[in-house]
């Protein structure tokens, strides 16, 4: 039960939720400097619309080819970067002109309360999320005992470098004021910095966020057709396209769940509902590896980390799953746990009971099948 909770939570709640914010900060920074003259309510729709088109582009590619998922992400992560330097440059050309002023203001009205730091920490650990997307893909990775943790280990101190120095480069132009009253802050650092040239950063960011959402998707498509394989989903979504040999049920599945999630959610909500998901299950994945460590301690393993790590992780997911919840009490932690009894309900009925309806789920999977041209794995190997 517990291993089909988490695949319930990842492939029908989290995932889906994280690529429509992802795809809904994509249309608001490509949409900005086209909709500064249009009401809220024609903005929203505006940026609604624009992720929709943008989850049918990365849907496509994902079904296509994994070849062109991988062209598409080395170029965008080169642009990113050049992006993110970009910035960077920028903010050091106004520190060098002494504009440090904010910097030395940026604790200013800082909480202590350790629910105010839960929740901004949500917001902070939000950012480098992107770690766990290549941890889920390891049957696509040559050699994945040393290539995951190489990826990990180059990848996370890079992009935590990126991140810390845009922020400080934000805070050498912007004071905090401007900071939260403007609904895209790279934009309004670029209006200030670049001139002409500033174009380049909501671009940028598009990019940046548009790359980052079809890795997300691409990751929880394998989770989705993993759980399937398992007896945790639907049979179906465990078949691969003949051609393409791509789960494309799985794909097509995911990016039906986000268009419900970009509809009816906005970016601040989602973020705090989906962060409580992420480090529940980020203490309950703590707690198993420490429980295997005991009783299975021979077993091979290819890659290891000291003790005291999961230990810690353990300790912070407790902070972040309990205060918010104690500082902020909302309905969205109660729809939360909801979900999570719900998981246990389906689990019951058909799971563990094999309650299905077969010949609806007959014929579900055979028009599954005729629409994406997908087998079981196994019949294609044969």
């Amino acid at each position: 039960m517990p291993s089909f909770i988490c695949a319930w939570i990842y492939v029908v709640i989290l995932r889906p939720a994280e690529v429509a914010i992802i795809v809904m900060t994509f249309a608001e920074y490509a949409f900005q400097p086209f909709t500064t003259e249009l009401q809220s309510d024609y903005k929203a729709t505006a940026i609604k619309l624009g992720s929709l088109a943008a989850l049918f582009v990365m849907t496509y590619i994902n079904i296509t080819s994994v070849k062109l998922f991988v062209k598409v992400q080395n170029i965008f992560g080169v642009c990113k970067v050049f992006a993110c330097l970009i910035v960077i440059g920028g903010g050091l050309y106004e520190i060098i002109k002494g504009n440090t002023e904010n910097l030395n203001k940026g604790f200013e009205g800082s909480t202590k309360s350790p629910g105010g730091i839960a929740l901004a920490l949500y917001s902070g650990l939000w950012a480098y999320d992107g770690w766990n997307s290549v941890t889920v893909v390891t049957e696509e990775i040559i050699n994945p005992g040393v290539n995951v943790p190489l990826s990990i280990s180059i990848a996370v101190p890079l992009i935590t470098g990126l991140y810390v120095f845009m922020n400080v480069a934000y805070m050498s132009v912007l004071s905090y004021a401007e900071m939260v009253s403007v609904p895209a802050v790279a934009v309004a650092f670029g209006t200030r910095v670049l001139g002409p040239a500033s174009f380049l950063i909501p671009l940028g960011v598009a990019i940046a966020t548009f790359g980052c959402a079809m890795s997300v998707q691409f990751g929880v498509t394998r989770v989705c057709y993993t759980a399937a394989r398992g007896g945790h989903m639907l049979e179906v979504f465990s078949y691969v396209n003949m051609k393409r040999l791509t789960p494309a049920p799985a794909v097509a599945f995911q990016a039906i769940l986000t268009s419900i999630f970009i509809m009816v959610g906005n970016i601040k909500t989602l973020i705090d509902f989906a962060s409580w998901f992420l480090w529940f299950f980020y203490g309950l994945a703590m707690v198993a590896l420490l429980v295997l460590r005991k009783t299975q301690a021979n077993k091979p393993r290819p890659y290891r980390v000291p003790t005291i790590v999961p230990c810690f992780v353990l300790v912070v997911a407790i902070f972040l799953s309990v205060l918010p919840i104690v500082h902020d009490p909302s309905i969205k932690y109660l729809m939360a746990i909801g979900f999570i009894v719900i998981g246990v309900i389906v689990y019951t009925i058909f799971v563990y009971y094999k309650k299905t309806p077969t010949a609806l789920l007959r014929k579900f999977t055979f028009l599954t099948q005729m629409l994406f041209e997908s087998v079981p794995p196994s019949n294609h190997e044969d």
